[in-house]
């Protein structure tokens, strides 16, 4: 197996990415997103795109500076399924621990569904330690464009920034 090295950008994510971030998630989790990129007008977050050399984003996460008083609260955290184990997803994450610290804050946090230790395992490697858990629930778009209820138990992490 040969490597292949890969120079990536990180930018804002805007609306007219959304058209290739269909590996991210459902028709309705991509209206989110876009619902979210008019919040980070706003200022209230901001939204992530980690690109290749083509500007394509290869991976998307949003930071939220209202979800709790103080801290930077990552969210929607994706990475294109062919490239993860990449290293891809700790670029996401630094790109946005480096805009928590940005606005002066130094705590970082993020919720991970119990049923993903592959990405658990990500963040505790990044410095990220659990500290809590909680029920979280949303409706999801099934393959069919039925909705559903997702219901599961996220483990609470959080890491100080020097």
């Amino acid at each position: 197996m040969a490597n292949v090295m890969v120079k990536l950008s990180v930018r804002d994510l805007v609306h007219a990415d959304l058209a290739s971030c269909g590996w991210a998630g459902s028709d309705r989790h991509l209206a989110n997103v876009g619902e979210q990129l008019v919040r980070a007008q706003s200022g209230e977050v901001d939204y992530l795109a980690v690109c290749a050399a083509t500007d394509i984003p290869v991976a998307k996460g949003g930071v939220d500076y209202r979800a709790k008083a103080g801290v930077g609260t990552l969210w929607q955290l994706a990475v294109h399924p062919a490239l993860q184990s990449c290293g891809i997803g700790t670029v996401l994450v630094e790109a946005a621990e480096l805009r928590i610290r940005g606005r002066g804050l130094r705590q970082a946090e993020l919720s991970v569904e119990e049923d993903n230790p592959r990405a658990r395992s990500l963040y505790e490697r990044l410095g990220y330690v659990a500290y809590d858990r909680q029920p979280d629930a949303w409706e999801e778009q099934a393959p069919d464009g039925s909705l559903r209820r997702r219901e599961t138990v996220c483990t609470v992490m959080r890491k100080e920034l020097a």
